[in-house]
């Protein structure tokens, strides 16, 4: 199958290595990175310009398109291609809004009766105080809209609360929730608007620093099992059986019965708390870092899924497979990460990381420089994947490919995953 698939990020390296791992598919990126230019053909595009996007796929004769950020989907790219009569794997405009909107969502999870935190929407510095004086601390705000993973605060400090709401109000509603504790999931499931397949769950850590300190990043790492839930509900697929339940097949019906049909990827943002499953946010899209661990347990053909889904037969797929192998991704970013990174540096030692066992190095914003080789470009860099057949081998090979990369000021935590391998 002739595929093209929209991205810039480890994400989307993932999702074609994934495509490649089928054997029997033409791929091409478009922007795509430095890694990803190094196993398909790349096309320089405006990701987010839709009739460009359908003009592409038409002359490449993709015979399906993967749209792999958040800001096409929002931007309704998708609509434009599947009225050019190209198979597309994402949602559209409307559904989108799922993520693009967190009042939207909201609202979808009331009509679908899902379980989630309760929330005060604010357009309102006033807004915002009054709902903060009402749930207390810890304190939870989200910015409306899409915010790049920078747009939620959880802090237990008033005033760091305060100055979030004021500096997102700027941009538009902000929504204030009820906390929520207990650990975190990631699911993603594949839907074809009224069929839902899922894949395997994640963790991912989305704070800066060791010991989850530091402010809320796009994600700093993750890793695929979660041992853990076999202890609280019986084993993993227990867990995935109880969300596709109470969660991701009602959402998918109650945005079909609004005619608002959601074709595409559903990610289900997770907690774990002691009086159940609860959401905290859906996204429309496969997240980062999560893809970069799940997708290489899949043992099922992907491009054929993902086709399923873009065209109503996701019936016909048999349920997902995944093998016993475990992974886990460490994110190297940019000095400066995530207010300021320094950009333009050199990145030295992917090859070698890139030669060791059950490693593969994952590019999120590189290009290659005639002087320099590769070159960092934004603030998440790299995402090391390491594969094993327990956490603990996959950690520790992840780790090794960490210690080969060289680049001047890089951040990287060093506990990914250390409890959930160490137990």
């Amino acid at each position: 199958m002739r595929i093209l698939v929209l991205g810039s990020g480890a994400r989307e390296h993932a999702i074609i290595t994934a495509l490649l791992r089928d054997g029997d598919h033409s791929v091409v990126a478009a922007p795509g990175n430095a890694g990803i230019a190094q196993v398909v053909e790349t096309v320089r595009v405006d990701q987010n310009d839709g009739a460009l996007v359908a003009r592409l796929a038409t002359d490449l004769g993709a015979e399906l398109v993967v749209i792999g950020p958040e800001a096409p989907l929002v931007a309704g790219v998708a609509d434009v291609v599947r009225a050019a009569g190209i198979a597309v794997f994402g949602p559209s405009k409307q559904a989108a809004q799922l993520e693009g909107s967190k009042a939207f969502a909201k609202r979808i999870m009331d009509a679908a009766n899902v379980p989630t935190g309760s929330v005060t929407r604010a357009e309102t510095v006033e807004q915002a105080a009054a709902a903060l004086d009402a749930v207390g601390a810890p304190y939870v705000v989200k910015a409306d809209g899409l915010a790049a993973g920078k747009g939620v605060i959880v802090t237990s400090d008033r005033a760091a609360a305060d100055e979030h709401a004021h500096y997102w109000l700027q941009q538009g509603p902000v929504l204030v929730e009820e906390f929520l504790a207990g650990p975190e999931v990631s699911l993603f499931l594949l839907s074809d608007g009224t069929t839902v397949r899922p894949l395997a769950p994640a963790q991912d850590f989305k704070r800066l620093l060791d010991g989850d300190a530091g402010p809320n990043t796009g994600g700093m790492g993750a890793y695929s099992p979660l041992p853990w839930l076999d202890a609280r509900f019986g084993g993993e697929q227990a867990f995935v059986d109880e969300v596709v339940a109470t969660i991701a097949q009602p959402t998918i019906d109650a945005l079909r019965a609004e005619g608002t049909p959601f074709v595409g990827l559903l990610y289900c943002g997770l907690i774990v708390t002691d009086a159940g499953i609860k959401v905290i946010e859906f996204n429309a899209r496969f997240g980062d870092p999560e893809t970069q661990v799940v997708l290489p347990r899949l043992s099922s053909p992907f491009g054929a899924a993902l086709f399923a889904a873009a065209t109503g037969t996701l019936a016909d797929v048999a349920p997902l497979e995944f093998g016993g192998a475990a992974a886990v991704t460490v994110v190297v970013a940019s000095e400066g990460y995530p207010d300021d990174p320094q950009t333009g540096r050199a990145i030295t030692g992917i090859a070698d990381a890139d030669a060791l066992e059950g490693v593969h190095v994952m590019h999120a914003a590189t290009v290659v420089s005639e002087e320099h080789g590769f070159v960092a470009t934004g603030g998440r860099v790299l995402s090391v994947v390491g594969s094993g057949t327990t956490l603990a081998e996959a950690r520790a090979r992840a780790y090794a490919g960490v210690e080969e990369i060289r680049l001047e000021g890089s951040q990287a935590r060093t506990d990914i995953a250390r409890t959930a391998a160490e137990a």
